[in-house]
């Protein structure tokens, strides 16, 4: 057995930890061979809850888990870490604009940020689930200036889960038969969930996904419609947010992230270089490949005059979103 790796998940009493911790403490993300140490953190009139979620860790008596650190300090939570997952965000309210949801949860990314930088491991991977996501893991990152900027993503995994099962459902095959489905952007409804270069076995023959659906008004419309909706409809008809499909993207990604993708590209929310026309410096959905615990942006894919506007769309978002975040930061 490997030595434990100590792994920290935030808003570790809700709803999406309580799936996700099980599957990081079962050894579905870091593997079967490495024990995890897990810190759990929380606000502190959580800690009760969380004490219960302890128990419940301790009672499914899992092999790989090494032991449980339960705290409401940053600075505790976040000490040696090798990977993270900001999880707990302030949620939107009923009649709060965006820009208040923003300020709220810059306090806590900013807090956190500096935590990181303060105590976690140099090279710690941290994944941002908590939304608006993008701007989050852009704003942690700015208040870790001693960790890389590259170690700082956001959650579009569960968009892109979302948009594969579509398809495979579309076209009638299991889900692991589609592949290269690609989310551009921001995780929110301006977010483009793009088939035109995924692919999809179908009787063990592969063929594009846009030629077997043969159906461009589809992929265009309700396709990309349902994906960016999805979110909206699951609270509608569980009256709660997504957290089972949550927290197995976020192993998902943190999985691939680690231990590589293969052949398959993954979509993952990276501070953006300016590849394919997007703005510099805030974190944007690309399609990328993983290996030896780096992402690398999948490079010379075509860009029809339909996804460059959703690509320009969803980037002006993403900068407005990022000035309104400096701007509470500076208050």
């Amino acid at each position: 057995m490997a030595e434990p790796i100590r792994v920290v998940v935030t808003g570790a009493a809700g709803q999406i930890a309580y799936s996700l911790l099980y599957q990081i403490a079962s050894g579905a993300v870091f593997g079967p061979n490495q024990p995890v140490y897990l810190h759990l953190l929380d606000i502190a009139p959580m800690m009760g809850v969380l004490e219960g979620v302890v128990m419940e860790l301790a009672d499914c008596a899992l092999p790989l888990l090494a032991g449980v650190l339960p705290t409401a300090k940053p600075e505790e939570a976040f000490k040696d870490v090798v990977a993270a997952f900001l999880v707990g965000a302030m949620p939107r309210k009923e009649g709060m604009e965006r820009k208040d949801l923003l300020a709220a949860n810059v306090r806590i990314f900013k807090e956190q940020g500096q935590a990181l930088d303060k105590v976690a491991r140099k090279d710690v991977k941290v994944l941002v689930v908590g939304n608006p996501a993008n701007t989050n893991a852009l704003i942690c990152s700015k208040y870790a200036p001693s960790i890389p900027k590259e170690n700082f993503t956001a959650m579009t995994r569960l968009d892109q889960n979302r948009a594969q099962s579509q398809l495979a459902a579309k076209i009638g095959v299991p889900v692991q038969n589609v592949k290269n489905v690609i989310i551009w952007g921001n995780h929110s409804s301006t977010q483009f969930p793009d088939a035109s270069n995924a692919v999809v076995n179908v009787g063990g023959a592969e063929k594009s996904v846009p030629a077997a659906i043969n159906d461009d008004a589809y992929l265009k419309s309700a396709f990309v419609n349902t994906v960016q909706k999805r979110g909206a409809a699951v609270i509608a008809a569980r009256k709660m947010s997504s957290a089972l499909s949550a927290a197995k993207a976020a192993s998902d990604h943190m999985r691939d992230w680690f231990l590589g993708s293969g052949d398959r590209w993954v979509s993952m929310g990276v501070v953006s270089d300016g590849s394919y026309g997007t703005p510099r410096d805030v974190v944007f959905s690309f399609p990328v490949t993983t290996a030896n615990g780096k992402w690398k942006i999948v490079q010379g894919l075509t860009i029809s005059d339909f996804a460059r506007q959703m690509l320009d769309n969803t980037g002006k978002e993403l900068s407005e979103e990022k000035q309104e975040a400096l701007d509470v930061c500076k208050d």
